[in-house]
């Protein structure tokens, strides 16, 4: 990236697209209409709860990162979405059961305006839900045309000054990258052949790109992860990023492994297991769909334990995970690990986790931090790849020839020095022995 010269103010309406207006999406509406009206609190948001140390720690410079960054307020959002069902975000909401009345019914009105626009859904990417609010057309390159204009109009009518879209939607089957992603040229010649390499959702992101839409994608679909996103995000200077929020037991394995790499303490295996029963949980019920998000939750260990780096270690840790669709559960999700690990002398010891959380609540603040600096990046002239918001995301998406970085907290550094570089402030690097410093 380069170091932005100048920062566009943001002005006027930001219209926020979200493709999936089910638990997350709703959740996420509800909650910004509730906080801007003073009547809750959005908990779990680092950009309007968090702070950031300026300077040295004697400064005592330590600003509300929504006072030192200049984005959008909660007011001037405007929301929109599609999905496969008809509802407005009022029915949706109820029907996820994931807020109470008492949070949903003071904000009705405001919910009933964001009406689901007729979703793009081929059933063979998403096997467990079966949509009757579908787009029509003969090619996919046709749905994409049909998306563009609801960006437009949706622009339009609402007055937005720009727009950004997070990908809220299900988790589609495993899409491994093709020929039909290695260019613009071959994924447009994809979109009128129909082929079956192009996904839902990628039809939703290079609507949104060539619309100069930055994208994020908050699920582990393959997505705007692959060579023809990236090329069409530099030519139309969007930025995009992904890939599947970090909520839940990954969010917990991040926090975790870093804290037994730190100590060196050995691994021997990870057991990991899930039950929910929300929209989500069905999809993932479906083998290919869960295979998808298998492989973004597996990533994780790796990545931040180095087992090529530290063989005696973690060169062989026996790690699985599985995912139980119970419905009596809802979005109240939980999970359950399990941690062989050893320490001095090679004695085993274990870590129990039991995380009773609720899906939605996590991603919710997710998907308004994203907005907002997505939206930020974009006006600081950022393109292509958003690297430095991996923080909230399980499987972040690199430039080419990088590993990701997992590590929890060595991401939330990487996301607040940037913002220190992008507003002309000196990095923290905590270096020891300057006092001080």
């Amino acid at each position: 990236m380069k170091k932005p010269s100048v920062i566009t103010p943001p002005n006027g309406k930001l219209g926020v697209l979200l493709p999936g207006l089910g638990a997350v999406a709703t959740t996420f509406v509800a909650g910004c209409l509730l906080a801007r009206k003073g009547l809750a609190k959005p908990i779990g948001s680092l950009t309007q709860l968090g702070t950031i140390r300026l300077g040295k720690r004697t400064d005592n410079r330590v600003p509300l990162l929504k006072d030192f960054l200049p984005i959008a307020t909660l007011d001037q959002l405007v929301f929109g979405g599609w999905d496969i069902f008809p509802d407005n975000a009022y029915e949706s909401a109820l029907n996820a059961q994931v807020l109470e009345r008492r949070h949903i019914d003071p904000v009705k009105e405001e919910l009933e305006q964001v009406k689901a626009m007729p979703g793009v859904f081929y059933p063979e990417y998403v096997k467990r839900l079966h949509g009757t609010h579908i787009k029509q057309g003969k090619t996919k390159a046709d749905m994409v045309e049909q998306l563009r204009e609801d960006i437009r109009s949706f622009k339009k009518n609402n007055g937005c000054d720009r727009l950004v879209a997070i990908w809220c939607g299900s988790t589609e089957v495993l899409v491994d990258p093709s020929p039909a992603h290695a260019s613009i040229e071959a994924f447009e010649k994809a979109l009128r052949e129909n082929d079956p390499a192009i996904s839902n959702s990628m039809m939703y992101a290079w609507a949104c790109l060539k619309e100069h839409v930055p994208f994020a994608n908050g699920a582990p679909n393959l997505t705007v992860d692959i060579p023809a996103m990236t090329l069409l995000a530099r030519d139309m200077a969007v930025s995009i990023a992904g890939k599947d929020f970090k909520t839940g037991q990954t969010l917990m394995k991040t926090i975790l492994a870093p804290g037994l790499k730190a100590r060196m303490l050995g691994l021997d295996g990870w057991f990991s297991t899930n039950i929910l029963g929300n929209r989500d949980g069905e999809v993932l019920d479906d083998p290919g769909s869960f295979h998808t998000k298998e492989v973004s939750k597996l990533g994780v260990l790796d990545t931040i334990l180095q087992p090529s780096v530290y063989p005696e270690l973690y060169g062989n840790i026996h790690h699985k995970v599985r995912i139980e669709y119970y419905p009596p559960r809802g979005d109240s999700k939980e999970g359950w690990d399990n941690l062989d690990i050893f320490g001095w002398l090679g004695y085993p010891m274990q870590i129990k986790v039991n995380f009773l959380c609720r899906d939605s609540i996590l991603a919710a603040p997710i998907v308004l931090d994203l907005a907002l600096l997505m939206d930020l990046g974009q006006r600081a002239g950022f393109t292509g790849i958003q690297e430095w918001l991996s923080f909230y995301f399980k499987s972040p998406m690199t430039a080419p020839g990088l590993y990701p970085e997992h590590d929890l907290f060595i991401q939330a550094k990487k996301l607040k020095n940037t913002m220190r570089w992008m507003m002309g402030e000196d990095l923290v690097t905590h270096l020891g022995n300057e006092y001080y410093g």
